[in-house]
């Protein structure tokens, strides 16, 4: 018998009764004539409108799919059509090597390395003030590549080659209006941050921190530094102060740029003081309104006083293993790591931005993030070597204020944390907007749940969603989406181009479940840690493949391909977990928790919900004894303590007590175990 629904089954989706009445015989009709994929394509073309209540396009999607072989992963939401392919720079990279398929496409630029990145250098045409006499030397092994041999560039400058009046960012504060820098007066601000550094005595090489938000002047800051042939350090405004301090120390940073205070949701988070808690070097601040709000420290200087107004400054040319940048990573010790992009890694930025997210010029590319985590940074070399413009909302995501942003600025790719999509949901902020100029949508940084991601393409009128999975030390994604494949919710289509992964099961053997490395080499990946021993982190001990002499590269992500070659994200397969998008170890959190009055100790763990979606934060915990609490009091203390010498955006799901942790014989917390044991407790039956 052929699918029908009900009208009551329509109104109980919160539909208006005059409008569930008119639908119904169209919905009832495809339902009844159309194969399943076909069926989906007329309803949200046709019947669906991204102002309908989700509870209603979640029926559509779940009955027209009702059949179908959950094995495959989930149903396609959206389908390119012969001219969205063809438009595609996919498509054009495919014809300029007169290339059949993706997959062969795939194929190539992984058995073709070298002539791969050389074709997108030209594609992308990264600027060189002297050329490279080879694109990739290994003789030293695929660990550690030398790129552009013989080369001399400075990246910024690939960054300014769109027309100068073209815009090159368009940002609101909260509570303000639209404005727009061009290109033009991107690069004038940029280059005054650069003359204004050699003027104050800083010189090539020196390490300069960035910790304050992704605004149009951080932008120039940012690029100015790495113009001047200096080495940005990347520090998260969220951070508290004695985690700045230790970024900091790590990098050896001798000046740092901040402003007075932050405004988010109407309330002034003190800024400048968390610089001052840190013991900072040199701080350069400038006033988040029309002026400062705290009085400096003696060595510091404002932003006026810093600016020169000098326009003109001629990039410094340098090796292409010399640092553009310094961000951090989470390892298991409780330390972060701090990772190095040379001048090449945002190459790598540049060709994800252009092939998997298929930025076109004059693109408008949002993404709600921060120079702290990498994605900031990515912004930044993504958009402007793809002559698009960057969107910069200053204010909080998650508020609707966004939402219109989106709106007035036009947004064409709007990238995500899928936990900032499900507040949208649950909040309910963004019905109703013209989100209508999306092209794409892009999910990074944790899980995401096909409910949620369903949610996404519905406020658009179902656009694609690029699922972009990679990290700091990759320079971009290693696993993602395209607009060449159908798009099905939390589902990824490929290996990105130019490298290929390898999933490995627990006994070493080459599976489709397991956990996720990489095949090196590629453009993006680093070959060092400052603080760690890079072999030690990524190569060592690591599985071989049988028959084969392919080296691996850890990551840490635990992978699924499906039936149909797609991916399906399985949580992490060591320490580190994904919290809000946002990387951190069991170590760090536990060393935190550690200070808090009444614990003996700690183990942190992340739960993957059965369902799908953003990791949770579960906390064992060992009360001292003769120690009185109940267990919300210490709930509370515990965030409290995460909230104010950690991150607030880190929030505990659940604390379990417990009278001891497991150990190995090496005295090691077994936090596997914990995690299993949470799984039985709570989940096995859900």
């Amino acid at each position: 018998m052929a699918k029908q629904l009900s009208l009551e089954q329509i109104s109980q989706c919160g539909v208006d009764q005059t409008i569930a009445a008119a639908i119904l015989p169209q919905i009832n009709q495809s339902l009844a004539s159309l194969i399943p994929v076909d069926c989906w394509q007329y309803l949200i073309k046709g019947v669906l409108k991204p102002n309908y209540p989700f509870p209603l396009h979640e029926l559509l999607y779940h009955t027209v799919f009702s059949d179908w072989e959950s094995s495959k992963g989930f149903p396609p939401a959206w389908i390119p059509s012969k001219e969205q392919i063809q438009a595609t720079n996919i498509a054009a990279l495919m014809k300029e090597l007169d290339i059949a398929s993706h997959s062969e496409l795939h194929a190539w630029s992984v058995q073709n390395c070298a002539q791969f990145w050389e074709v997108m250098i030209e594609r992308l045409n990264i600027c060189f003030q002297a050329k490279y006499t080879q694109i990739v030397d290994l003789s030293h092994g695929v660990e550690s590549p030398q790129w552009l041999v013989n080369a001399r560039l400075n990246i910024a400058e690939s960054c300014f080659q769109a027309p100068r009046n073209n815009t090159a960012i368009i940002w609101q504060p909260e509570g303000g209006s639209l404005s727009t820098l061009t290109y033009g007066e991107l690069e004038a601000l940029t280059n005054r941050v650069a003359n204004s550094l050699l003027n104050v005595g800083f010189a090539p090489g020196d390490r300069l921190a960035i910790a304050m938000p992704m605004t149009a002047e951080s932008v120039a800051i940012y690029l100015g530094i790495i113009k001047a042939g200096c080495v940005v350090v990347s520090i998260a405004d969220s951070l508290a102060g004695e985690e700045i301090a230790i970024r900091l120390q790590l990098s050896q940073a001798k000046a740092i740029f901040t402003q007075d205070y932050i405004l988010r949701a109407g309330k002034h988070l003190p800024l400048y003081a968390k610089i001052i808690d840190a013991n900072a070097p040199k701080a350069i601040v400038l006033a988040n309104n029309s002026s400062l709000t705290v009085k400096l420290r003696q060595q510091d200087l404002s932003w006026d006083e810093f600016l020169s107004p000098q326009e003109q400054f001629d990039a410094i040319p340098v090796h292409p293993d010399a640092y553009t940048n310094i961000l951090f990573s989470s390892g298991t010790t409780g330390e972060p790591k701090a990772i190095p992009w040379t001048h090449t890694t945002p190459i790598k930025c540049g060709v994800d931005g252009y092939l998997h997210h298929d930025i076109h010029p004059p693109d408008v590319v949002a993404w709600p993030t921060n120079l702290g985590w990498m994605m900031g940074p990515w912004l930044i070399y993504a958009s402007l070597i793809n002559h698009a413009t960057i969107a910069l909302y200053y204010g909080t995501p998650t508020e609707r204020e966004f939402g219109r942003f989106v709106q007035d600025g036009r947004v064409n790719i709007l990238g995500v944390v899928p936990s900032l999509v499900n507040t949208w949901k649950v909040t309910q902020c963004m019905q109703g907007l013209d989100w209508s100029a999306i092209r794409a949508f892009s999910s990074t940084g944790e899980c995401s749940t096909p409910q949620d991601m369903l949610f996404l393409m519905s406020l658009a009128g179902y656009k694609p969603i690029i699922e972009y999975c990679g990290g700091t030390e990759i320079g971009g994604g290693y696993l993602t989406s395209t607009l060449v494949h159908p798009c099905s919710p939390s589902t990824f289509t490929t290996p990105a181009l130019g490298l290929d992964l390898a999933i490995v099961d627990e006994n070493g053997h080459a599976a489709d479940r397991g956990e996720a490395f990489i095949i090196p080499p590629s453009i993006g990946l680093s070959t060092e840690l400052l603080n760690k021993d890079h072999h030690q982190v990524y190569f060592a001990d690591t599985p071989s493949i049988a028959n084969s002499s392919i080296t691996l590269r850890r990551h840490g992500d635990r992978l699924e391909r499906l039936p149909n070659s797609y991916y399906r994200a399985q949580g992490r397969a060591d320490d580190t977990m994904n919290l809000g998008g946002i990387k951190v170890s069991s170590a760090e959190i536990e060393r935190v928790l550690s200070t808090v009055k009444g614990i003996s100790e700690t183990a942190a763990i992340a739960i993957s919900p059965t369902q799908g979606g953003p990791s949770q934060l579960i906390i064992y915990a060992v009360v001292a004894p003769q120690w009185q609490t109940d267990r919300d009091t210490l709930m509370v203390s515990l965030q409290t303590a995460i909230k104010e010498h950690l991150n607030p955006l880190f929030k505990i799901s659940d604390l379990e007590l417990v009278e001891s942790l497991p150990r190995t014989s090496s005295n090691k917390v077994m936090r596997r175990v914990l995690r299993d044991q949470y799984h039985i407790k709570y989940l096995s039956t859900v």
